[in-house]
């Protein structure tokens, strides 16, 4: 199996490229863009040195299956998806904070909770919650986006707006938006007998209206347990059953990697590669409930170019 973890195309009309931490970014002319998620994995914000086969597939064909599947509550940027590594839709101009929807305490919430806090981005938590325990409705814990190489940083309601990030009333739109965008999300894993834990969401401004942008309810932006269990393992404090990149962040950190100063990313084997690529089709197949087919990686870069050239040559 092979990864793509680096793309270098020039696509007519092409007047840019942004290389993220997962995808690439290939502006088109004035108002398109082609977005290619390549097989790179990222955690603790630092790019892993060793691609994921198949996986810039599954987040690519589970992105758009969601930005279809919610477009009667916000309209969002995508437009045609001419490879199976490949999304092309608007050119937004992004707004420069992350909406991280949570409807339970666990992950860096919770680390942060056990550690004594008792506030994150200006959302009060009461004493004596548990891990994996459910608030009593959805909170919502903005970041700042972050280049390339820093981190994202926790940011309030009131921050955002005091600072100018985003106006108050667009402000609003978002968090209006990514509400109702994560009961959506609640619903539709409810359905695949899965819970969804927490999420972002990242928006867009488009010719004056707020736009759905970048992946939505993936694995790589998106937690989920299993629905079946999770009220027993919650009573008897036992760990839930995730399908989420959790379990990448909690080999790092069983082998002493939190994306610290100093600190080096263990040994990718090839075994370790390939139990991440079986997770992540398992979570492909769980969360969309569709079986995973697997398309053809003997020239990854090739197959691109020549599906978005035969796209935009339409």
């Amino acid at each position: 199996m092979k990864a793509l973890t680096a793309t270098n195309f020039s696509f007519p009309g092409q007047t840019g490229v942004y290389h993220g931490k997962v995808r690439d970014v290939y502006f088109i002319g004035e108002d398109l863009l082609c977005m290619v998620a390549t097989d790179r994995i990222s955690a603790f914000d630092v790019i892993l040195p060793e691609g994921i086969p198949y996986k810039g597939q599954i987040l690519n064909q589970i992105a758009a299956k969601f930005l279809n599947a919610t477009r009667d509550i916000v309209p969002n940027w995508l437009q045609a998806t001419p490879d199976p590594m490949v999304s092309i839709g608007y050119r937004c101009e992004g707004y420069p904070v992350e909406m991280i929807v949570r409807g339970y305490l666990c992950g860096s919430a919770w680390r942060a909770y056990k550690a004594g806090a008792r506030e994150i981005c200006g959302v009060k938590l009461p004493d004596g919650m548990r891990e994996n325990e459910q608030f009593p409705t959805p909170i919502i814990t903005p970041t700042t986006k972050a280049e390339i190489g820093t981190h994202d940083e926790d940011i309030s309601r009131e921050q955002i707006i005091a600072r100018g990030l985003v106006p108050e009333k667009e402000y609003e739109l978002l968090e209006q938006y990514a509400l109702a965008l994560f009961a959506r999300g609640q619903e539709i894993a409810r359905q695949h007998g899965l819970l969804l834990v927490d999420t972002k969401y990242e928006f867009g401004n488009y010719h004056g209206q707020v736009m759905l942008m970048d992946e939505v309810h993936t694995p790589d932006s998106s937690r989920y347990f299993y629905a079946e269990g999770y009220e027993e393992r919650f009573a008897a404090g036992e760990p839930q059953r995730q399908l989420s990149k959790e379990f990448v962040r909690e080999w790092l950190m069983e082998n002493g990697f939190q994306g610290k100063a100093g600190q080096q990313v263990p040994d990718m084997t090839p075994a370790i590669v390939q139990s991440i690529t079986d997770r992540y089709v398992e979570l492909f197949e769980g969360i969309t409930g569709d079986k995973f087919a697997k398309t053809d990686s003997s020239d990854l870069a090739a197959r691109i170019e020549k599906n978005v050239l035969a796209y935009l040559n339409k």
